[in-house]
């Protein structure tokens, strides 16, 4: 029996007031979309099955360089995390995953995966720290971690990934994503070529520490914290690394990690055709990694991505990249934000699946530019919120995301038991 944070008559007394409104539009649609030869049970199946992973730490308020503020009722610890987690996957049934970064999550396995099985949850991949320093470590990684000059500090960050392999066994997790922030911040202050050795070497240490059935992600990113160079800061770069290191490693694409108008979908593209598209961290910018909710500024890039996705999906055998979203919520309550987010991401795999395959590659054979990019916005401006609403309302979510959660007073409650947080310095969680 799972247990429910938000009681599910209050879910279901809130369903009650739009439901008849959502079966017409759900019909309406459906009689639309029958006209184009696509069968609305069959998208809606494919959207119910669909899971994006919840970042234990996008639970919490996020923060700049210059300060953080934090909101009521912030979590104290990771089992408060959990129940925030746990809150997002009631209404949206659509994040069953969560998944945890060492050391900010460190506790007792066993009772993290107790108190994760309570609320129905699982774990997704495991993410390791070596880009901050925790209490009490002995090398810091001011001067990186994996790719540091000094060999203790590359083994103290080694033993680390070690470690949050080994946790992530006991929990169920099946992944290790692994970030690190190093790089250089003036020309001359490293070798180029010796650092990525470095990480290269530890890299195959970690890698060859992973279990039978489980993947690393090597996740790229083009600046920050090292602004002059970064080790892993290109698609290509990532490509290599998941080449050299073996049949169980991938990339990792973050939608925020690229220079502004990069073509994003085409390197999912690529990295897919090559069988080395691992997974996503979604979130969205506009001018930099500003890990802004996924789908809040360039909708119709979501929407590409997912484009290239589904077309990967008819293309390639043993295809399943992981989803997960990885947001800093500094003004927003940070569970609106991510049942939000949650429900733009089913949406554009939900328009993806309604693109004209023959169509579109009839236009792309015929060289019909406009046809092509036709086929595409027919999918896009076509509104499927009635297909992901009812989705949810069958597998006992809510229609309204915000009217229901806003409704449950849930985050009056929580700040009523759990300590303000003063504000301070930047950061996140």
């Amino acid at each position: 029996m799972t247990d429910h944070i938000i009681d599910p008559t209050a879910i279901e007394a809130d369903n009650a007031r739009c439901q008849a409104d959502l079966r017409a539009d759900y019909d309406s649609l459906g009689e639309r979309l029958d006209r184009r030869g696509i069968a609305i049970e069959a998208i809606k199946q494919k959207v119910a099955g669909f899971n994006i992973a919840v970042p234990s730490w996008g639970v919490g308020t996020g923060g700049t360089r210059f300060a953080r503020f934090p909101g009521q009722g912030e979590p104290r610890d990771i089992f408060d995390k959990l129940e925030d987690c746990a809150v997002i996957a009631q209404l949206t049934r659509a994040t069953r995953t969560v998944s945890l970064h060492i050391p900010w999550d460190k506790a007792d396995p066993n009772r993290l995966k107790q108190a994760a099985s309570r609320f129905g949850l699982g774990f997704d991949a495991m993410n390791s720290n070596t880009f901050s320093d925790a209490r009490g470590q002995l090398q810091s990684y001011k001067f990186g971690s994996l790719s540091a000059a000094d060999p203790a500090t590359r083994q103290q960050a080694i033993e680390h990934n070690l470690e949050c392999i080994e946790i992530g066994q006991t929990l169920g997790s099946k992944a290790l994503t692994v970030w690190i922030g190093d790089g250089s911040n003036f020309p001359g202050q490293v070798n180029f070529a010796t650092q990525f050795e470095h990480y290269l070497d530890a890299m195959k240490a970690i890698y060859a520490a992973l279990p039978a059935d489980w993947r690393v992600y090597t996740e790229h990113k083009m600046y920050e914290p090292a602004f002059y160079s970064t080790v892993v800061q290109d698609w290509g770069t990532n490509y290599l690394i998941a080449t050299e290191l073996g049949d169980k490693a991938f990339c990792l694409v973050d939608l925020g990690h690229h220079a502004p108008n990069t073509n994003i979908e085409m390197i999912v593209s690529r990295l897919a055709q090559f069988g080395k598209l691992g997974g996503f961290h979604f979130n969205d910018s506009k001018y930099g990694d500003d890990d802004l909710d996924a789908g809040s500024i360039d909708p119709f890039r979501l929407f590409l991505v997912f484009n290239e996705l589904v077309d990967a999906e008819a293309r390639y055998s043993d295809f399943h990249p992981a989803h997960m979203l990885d947001q800093s919520h500094n003004v927003t309550d940070p569970i609106e934000s991510l049942m939000l987010s949650a429900a733009d991401v089913q949406r554009a795999y939900a328009q993806a699946l309604l693109v004209d395959r023959a169509a579109l590659a009839a236009a792309q054979q015929a060289n019909d530019a406009l046809g092509a990019t036709q086929a595409l916005r027919l999918a896009y401006r076509t509104d499927v919120e009635p297909i992901l609403a009812m989705a949810r309302l069958e597998a006992g979510g809510a229609i309204d995301l915000l009217g229901a959660y806003r409704a449950s007073g849930y985050r009056a409650k929580v700040a009523a038991i759990r300590p303000a947080v003063e504000g301070g310095s930047g950061g996140i969680v």
